[in-house]
């Protein structure tokens, strides 16, 4: 009876502790259930949130890729362009040395390449068309000296009432005549071309000779020359070309797009192919008010100094144009600049092992540098050397860039 007893109670008991036990389990389980989440919440608020537009690198990718950097710099931008273009006479001392009247070449006095004096004989011409002209010229001073005298006969003779009023107002119309027709045979010779020396010898000699001098028109250099001897030549050809190389024009082509860097008196530098190592200083006398529809540009002229003859005409030659910009320009290195989902973008540094991407408008490029309009600040430093590989490590994490 006693055992008996005694088996249930030690049955109860280990019930008892059993229950205890189960309680134990779930309360703990429990509470590890609730306390989950809490905890990784608290892992993730130790975690800083990523930042818009930086990309951040471990010191073994900084000392892998060797990036360099540079200031963005503030001042003035020395802006060079370059043009085609070709030397050309000056124009304005320039003379196509043709004849007033047809004519057949007697003798030539100068060939191509000589240097003339103003006045200098170029050739001779023999015109039958001029001995035609200085012989209506001598018979119009004969009729005049006819005339004036028949006047004078007459005038007398009313003096003594020999003839009448009449009489006398005839002969002083008639030599008012011949006056005229004198003037009219002048004027023509004048306008053959025939130098006041020559009339004057017709009037003193009487004699015609029908020769036609071709004279240089100023100092220069015979530049071209189409006529030989015993050739009949008419007044639409050009016989010489007398040019004073002293300064030439230089004829370059603007594109519309650089028009805005010209302007007039403004000084330029000009080579040419003949002397690659030269470089001849000019200034810009005239900017085309017009552009070419076809080609789309401007014509320019220079006007350079050319006192030892070292250009010559249709010479090939580049004009190069130098322009500063405002003092407050910002400018960075092309090779810090890399094309990105919205646009142009750089890399600047935030601090060590950190670069914002930020995205920039740029303007024209000046040798290795570009005009940057927004997206940077004066000072900041920027990638050069290894822009590119920080490109590659953006699109991997995918940053998209900060405007």
């Amino acid at each position: 009876m006693r055992d008996s007893r005694l088996n249930r109670n030690t049955t109860g008991f280990l019930a008892r502790v059993m229950r205890s036990l189960v309680a134990c389990v779930i309360v703990t389980v429990s509470m590890a259930c609730e306390n989950k989440p809490a905890d990784t919440s608290a892992v993730k608020q130790n975690i800083p949130p990523a930042q818009s537009g930086l990309l951040r690198l471990t010191p073994e990718e900084l000392s892998r890729m060797q990036l360099e950097l540079v200031p963005v710099a503030q001042g003035q931008l020395l802006s060079h362009r370059e043009f085609p273009a070709t030397v050309q006479a000056n124009q304005n001392e320039l003379a196509e040395v043709t004849t007033l009247i047809r004519g057949r070449v007697v003798k030539v006095h100068v060939d191509v390449g000589q240097d003339v004096k103003k006045g200098a004989l170029l050739a001779m011409l023999h015109s039958l068309d001029l001995g035609v002209a200085e012989g209506d010229y001598l018979k119009a001073g004969a009729r005049l000296h006819e005339a004036e005298l028949a006047h004078l006969r007459a005038k007398e003779l009313y003096e003594n009432k020999a003839v009448s009023l009449a009489e006398l107002q005839r002969r002083e119309a008639a030599m008012k005549t011949a006056r005229a027709e004198l003037r009219e045979t002048k004027n023509r010779l004048q306008l053959l071309g025939v130098p006041p020396e020559e009339i004057d010898r017709l009037d003193r000699e009487l004699t015609i000779k029908a020769d036609m001098p071709l004279r240089a028109p100023f100092d220069g250099r015979v530049i071209t020359r189409n006529i030989t001897r015993g050739e009949v030549v008419e007044t639409e050809q050009k016989l010489f070309t007398v040019a004073n190389l002293t300064d030439v024009w230089v004829i370059a082509n603007v594109p519309e797009k650089d028009v805005r860097f010209i302007r007039k008196d403004q000084k330029v530098n000009v080579v040419v192919a003949a002397y690659p190592h030269a470089i001849f200083s000019g200034t810009i006398t005239y900017v085309g008010d017009v552009l070419d529809p076809a080609t789309r540009t401007m014509s320019l002229r220079v006007t350079v100094p050319n006192p030892e003859r070292l250009l010559k005409p249709e010479m090939f030659a580049i004009v190069s144009v130098f322009a500063t910009s405002s003092p407050d320009v910002l400018s960075v290195p092309i090779a810090s600049v890399q094309d990105g989902p919205v646009g142009k973008m750089v890399f600047v540094q935030r601090e060590a092992g950190a670069f914002e991407v930020r995205t920039v408008k740029l303007g024209n490029e000046e040798g290795d540098v570009v005009r940057v309009l927004e997206g940077v600040k004066a000072g900041e430093q920027v990638v050069t050397k290894g822009s590119f590989a920080l490109k590659s490590e953006m699109e991997r994490h995918k940053i998209e860039p900060s405007l």
